[in-house]
């Protein structure tokens, strides 16, 4: 019987998935994560990159972001710790959001959704966090997964 959960066994129990059956393979994933920001904000922003006493935000967001990628099987208990080969953070502002692609790939024998999907999420609360200041009515979200190949499938999100 195969198993519809990769991280539990047979039994319902929690596991880490073992991939030393796998070959090493290129990896890339990119996720999606847009912060909405209030008026205050952007305003802000016409002139260029904020800085706040804690520094630019969004180069301080990218470092940020770069840095839970790296983290990411620290904080996500099943993660494999991986070697990585490329962590690419881009933020841009698009109408009344900044929308921030998190791009990370390895050669290895697991994927890296989870790198992605983490490092644009870090990016984006270090914006809330270096913004709050401004106001509170900042909405992170939607975060998603936009792209992933190698390993047993690949992955393009559809767009409307």
């Amino acid at each position: 019987m195969e198993e519809k959960l990769s991280h539990l066994d047979k039994d319902g129990k929690t596991k880490m998935v073992d991939v030393s059956g796998k070959s090493d393979t290129d990896r890339l994933a990119t996720a999606r994560c847009t912060v909405q920001l209030p008026r205050v904000v952007l305003d802000e922003l016409e002139a260029g990159d904020i800085r706040t006493k804690k520094g630019p935000v969004f180069d301080t967001a990218r470092l940020a972001g770069i840095m839970g990628v790296k983290k990411t099987s620290e904080l996500i208990p099943l993660c494999h710790p991986l070697s990585l080969n490329r962590i690419d953070v881009n933020i841009e502002l698009r109408d009344s959001a900044a929308v921030i692609d998190c791009t990370v790939g390895c050669n290895g024998k697991t994927g890296v959704e989870m790198e992605a999907l983490t490092g644009a999420s870090i990016a984006a609360l270090t914006i809330y966090d270096m913004c709050k200041a401004l106001t509170h009515d900042i909405v992170i979200g939607p975060t998603e997964l936009v792209a992933k190949s190698g390993g047993k499938s690949d992955y393009v999100k559809e767009t409307h």
